[in-house]
């Protein structure tokens, strides 16, 4: 669903996830709904005007008389288009295309912030828009039977809107359709109709955990699963093959299952996102001599039907290309049983492996240890730790395991145990999410309670960053302060997308001015997120997503004032910026010794916003030895939400993009990283500590 609105001279344009696109134009007049053009949109509406401004993306035109493409350059080089009929792709938050006769020139402006397309005389425009983030629009019913599962996941693939390698790119990945327990497996028509036979199939057992563990696979492949007692097969082995060859492959059984998905499923995705560049929406990616240097012929495999391409891609060793396959994003720990299947879909929606979950128990300081070793890790000093205590009273105990974690930047864990490292999540935080993307609100809640009047450094620096972060997005900031229980409570049943809470927690529930307040009372929580920077709030926090919330922050146990402080700043800076819950919280902790001690529960790949980047970009800067002034300077972008999605380091010399996943790395100078800085928004690790990019360029002026 895409809505929009024309107001002083901004076409704004919300859809369902309320993500929000502004194009500006000083002559800009909307004239109504436009006609379809050639590429998948929701929405298209024709504008009159000579110039467009866009926030920065990448861009590339597509000539309809000659298919010649031609692309911005990322180092802001303008491109000219002589008269012709073109279509122009803006990869924004909502993909947008214009479709329009004539000749143009595309440009950057406002430091690489703005994509500007400028005509030379006012002209008509078909504006086409396109969601990255689709709503489910059908149910499958299924029953309590690993064969019936099996059939309802061989129906989830009917999100994709091709089975070409462009199903790589995120916005031509639907939502799958949601599974819902009932007594007979029921699939509507509509799914019915919409699966496309790729003549691939996934021979396996009919249990629970074989099933789990192929779903991304069957899900990517577009692949039908056949159990074996379904066809009276005898097999010990799961195989891959195709209807009418030339695919039979051997795959292990549980548990080496595992692993034989994970490399199927990242080398069949990474290959599809290098053949796609040959097709309209290619770029000059750092990762295409990849193809090259094996063989592969990608003009004929785009175009080959799935199961052809397939089978080139299975004669590709894996561990030819394993050492340039961008990170695996995301992965959960799920445990296979039926009360889970309803997470499944929400699960595919991400493109996340899925493995079984393993545990051991953290033996004696462990815990300590390893956080004491990620502080380390960052280059930080004990000598300017705080040690002043930050309770008065008793704190819940949470019994804390270590997780058995394999590939993957982001974990969830959807079992029983608290292990560290990983979101808590459960299928209610996911269908909680539904609510709130069917009920968009045009601006943003944020309600900050401040209940411990020695926090007050935290809640100045909290309420700042929300109040200059609302003069770019609309956003609603509140600030109360010295709750009674059922103010507070008040509080998490109203509407707000997000609630910073300040003060403590014990054993009773949130400290307030009368005593404690349990979010276990509270009969709806209607707060989407929320951080609770409290000691020892992680029971709190999981009751809120059971009555209602998305994703949260929470604490295991006691935290000292100053790195709740030095936690709740930064995680706020990078929350408003488009970080999900799970990164946000990630990059934060890295301020403070004992960073283990904070958690995410709820959906960790959930944002409260979006940022100004498709992509949150994290910049390492390492000064290099014997030679000042030069850094060694690496871009992080990946997205558990984008998947297959690029991005190109806005640097002088660079002329490639990345996969997202993909760490890009260059030597500049002090001053080349300060154009840097001033002209990216992203998150910037520098001499142990973690800054925002707006914060910290001018240190690097000269």
């Amino acid at each position: 669903m895409i809505e929009w609105a024309m107001g002083d001279n901004t076409l704004r344009v919300t859809d369902a996830d309320n993500t929000e696109l502004s194009v500006h134009g000083e002559t800009l007049v909307v004239d109504g709904p436009g006609p379809d053009i050639p590429r998948p949109v929701d929405e298209t509406v024709v504008v009159t005007t000579d110039e467009l401004r866009f926030p920065h993306a990448v861009t590339y035109a597509c000539s309809l008389s000659t298919t010649a493409q031609h692309e911005l350059d990322p180092d802001g080089t303008p491109l000219s288009l002589v008269p012709d009929e073109y279509v122009v792709d803006i990869d924004a938050e909502i993909k947008t295309y214009l479709r329009f006769s004539g000749s143009a020139t595309i440009s950057k402006a406002g430091g690489y912030e703005e994509t500007v397309v400028t005509f030379p005389e006012r002209t008509r425009v078909i504006v086409g828009f396109r969601s990255r983030h689709e709503l489910p629009t059908e149910t499958i019913t299924v029953p309590d039977s690993p064969t019936e599962l099996a059939t309802a996941i061989s129906h989830l693939a009917t999100a994709h809107k091709t089975d070409s390698p462009d199903r790589t790119y995120p916005t031509l990945r639907g939502h799958p359709p949601l599974l819902e327990r009932g007594d007979h497996l029921e699939i509507p028509d509509t799914v019915r109709e919409k699966r496309i036979d790729t003549g691939i199939e996934l021979l396996v057992p009919a249990d629970y955990e074989t099933l789990y563990v192929i779903a991304p696979l069957a899900y990517y492949l577009q692949a039908t699963i056949v159990p074996f007692d379904a066809r009276g097969i005898e097999s010990n082995e799961p195989t891959l093959r195709s209807t009418n060859g030339p695919i039979e492959t051997q795959l292990s059984s549980m548990p080496k299952l595992e692993r034989d998905v994970e490399q199927l499923l990242r080398k069949t995705f990474f290959l599809d996102c290098l053949v796609r560049n040959v097709g309209p929406h290619g770029t000059d990616l750092a990762e295409l001599n990849v193809l090259d240097a094996l063989g592969v012929d990608a003009q004929r495999l785009y175009t080959a039907p799935p199961r052809e391409r397939l089978a080139a891609y299975l004669d590709v060793p894996y561990g030819a290309i394993e050492h340039r396959l961008p990170d695996w994003h995301l992965s959960t720990y799920v445990a296979p049983a039926y009360d889970t299947v309803e997470a499944l879909p929400f699960l595919l929606d991400r493109m996340s492996m899925i493995y079984m979950p393993q545990t051991s128990k953290l033996e004696g300081k462990e815990l300590v240890e390893r956080s004491l070793e990620d502080f380390y890790r960052a280059g930080r000093s004990l000598e300017n730790a705080d040690t002043r205590g930050a309770m008065n009273g008793a704190v819940a105990s949470v019994d804390i395991v270590k997780p058995d974690l394999k590939t993957g930047r982001v974990h969830g864990w959807l079992a029983d145990g608290v292990p560290i490292d990983v979101f808590n999540t459960t299928p209610e935080a996911y269908h909680n999410r539904l609510e709130y993307i069917e009920g968009p609100s045009s601006t943003t809640s944020i309600c900050i309670v401040l209940n411990d009047p020695e926090m007050a450094c935290e809640h100045d620096d909290v309420a700042n960053i929300y109040r200059q972060r609302s003069s770019e997005l609309s956003m609603d900031v509140t600030v109360l302060e010295s709750l009674t229980s059922s103010e507070l409570a008040r509080v998490f049943e109203a509407d707000h997308d997000f609630v910073h809470y300040i003060g403590h927690c014990e054993t009773d529930g949130l400290r307030c001015t009368d005593g404690s307040f349990s979010t276990s009372n509270v009969d709806e929580s209607n707060a989407q997120t929320f951080f609770l920077n409290a000691c020892g709030s992680y029971y709190e926090g999981v009751d809120l997503i059971e009555n209602g919330s998305v994703a949260g922050a929470v604490t295991f146990q006691e935290v000292l004032n100053e790195h709740a402080v030095k936690v709740g700043s930064m995680f706020a800076k990078l929350l408003v910026h488009g970080f999900s819950f799970e990164r946000a919280l990630r990059l934060a902790r890295r301020r403070i010794m004992m960073g283990k001690d904070y958690a995410v529960v709820g959906d960790g790949t959930h944002s409260l916003v979006h940022g100004e980047n498709q992509l949150p970009i994290t910049i390492t800067l390492e000064e290099l030895d014997g030679e000042p002034s030069r850094y060694f300077v690496t871009f992080d972008c990946y997205s558990t939400r984008a998947t297959g999605s690029y991005y190109y380091p806005h640097t002088e010399e660079n002329e490639f993009a990345y996969l997202s996943g993909t760490q890009s790395n260059m030597t500049l100078t002090s001053s080349e990283v300060a154009t840097v800085l001033k002209e990216t928004d992203a998150s910037v690790i520098y001499d142990g500590d973690v800054y925002w990019s707006n914060d910290i360029w001018s240190h690097f002026v000269q």
